[in-house]
């Protein structure tokens, strides 16, 4: 096992997240300040390289965070970058193991979302019957739904231009017209291109519209009508729930931090502005890092 310093360790691990993963300055920033704090205590401790490093000066790490008075919020995001570095060290054979696997994330009280088990999931998408225009439409929707966690609000608005269909991802504008663009899946790409390609012109009326998804009579679909779809899909899928657009959002979250994804990559995609609003998913464990949307989104496809 190769030995550095505690210093060089996060030197090397911030370059990793500005050259291989891309973030933005902002999350490599907020990173460097969690990790900064952490190595403070294990130097304190007599920890001087990345392979002395053990569960304890995590456990004390997130003591000290507590008795600050840090938010449960701020305490599980910096929890979330200690994950995060250690699994890289342990990944380049800096340490032995990814400590801080089994300990729990501190809880942000409130409701924690409704979220359907992946099997639920692909019942519900499994509904519309695509032989018809409409069904087509639906699982289109479904898919882009779940397969990027858009809000029902930035569904409907999307328009025939917000899809860039090479590279499978859709530009969104979120809350306070912040725009975003999220990766979308092999099943939703193939969902819309059947919609797009045959069943989306036998809804068009009039004028042709550039709105993405059309009802019958050829105007865009509305909030309220996906959710009556949604609705009514769910019960003939057998879901015991009252299901909402946003529990697809949910749901969306979920997975993909129970599939090894970064809270601030999730944050991203979400849209959210605030990290503390991503952390009611934290209550899922993270098992493992997986570089990208697609190698971890249960619907990713090829």
């Amino acid at each position: 096992m190769k030995t550095t310093s505690l210093d060089s360790a996060l030197d090397g691990f911030l370059d990793y997240l500005v050259i291989e993963k891309g973030l933005r300055r902002s999350s490599v920033q907020a990173y460097g300040r969690d990790l900064k704090a952490y190595l403070d205590t294990l130097e304190g401790m007599g920890v001087a390289t990345a392979a002395s490093a053990d569960e304890d000066g995590l456990e004390l790490h997130l003591i000290k965070l507590s008795r600050r008075g840090l938010k449960s919020s701020s305490r599980a995001r910096a929890l979330s970058s200690i994950r995060h570095f250690h699994r890289f060290l342990h990944r380049e054979g800096l340490s032995a193991t990814a400590i801080g696997h089994d300990v729990s994330a501190p809880r942000k009280g409130g409701r924690i979302p409704t979220v359907l088990t992946i099997s639920q999931v692909e019942s519900l998408l499994a509904q519309p019957d695509t032989t018809t225009a409409l069904g087509s439409r639906d699982r289109a929707m479904l898919e882009l739904a779940y397969g990027a966690g858009l809000r029902v609000s930035e569904l409907c608005g999307l328009t025939m231009e917000s899809l860039i269909t090479r590279e499978r991802v859709v530009r969104v504008t979120g809350k306070g017209g912040r725009e975003r663009i999220v990766p979308y899946g092999r099943p939703a790409a193939d969902a819309l291109a059947r919609y797009i390609d045959g069943s989306r012109g036998a809804l068009v009326r009039g004028p042709i519209t550039l709105k993405l998804f059309l009802n019958n009579r050829g105007g865009a679909i509305s909030r309220v009508g996906f959710f009556k779809k949604l609705r009514s899909y769910a019960v003939s899928a057998g879901i015991p729930r009252d299901v909402s657009p946003h529990v697809l959002r949910h749901s969306f979250a979920t997975h993909l931090l129970e599939g090894g994804a970064d809270l601030r990559l999730v944050q991203e995609l979400l849209g959210h502005a605030d990290i503390s609003t991503t952390q009611i998913y934290t209550h899922v464990d993270r098992r493992h890092i997986i570089e990208a949307h697609r190698a971890f989104h249960p619907r990713a496809g090829g």
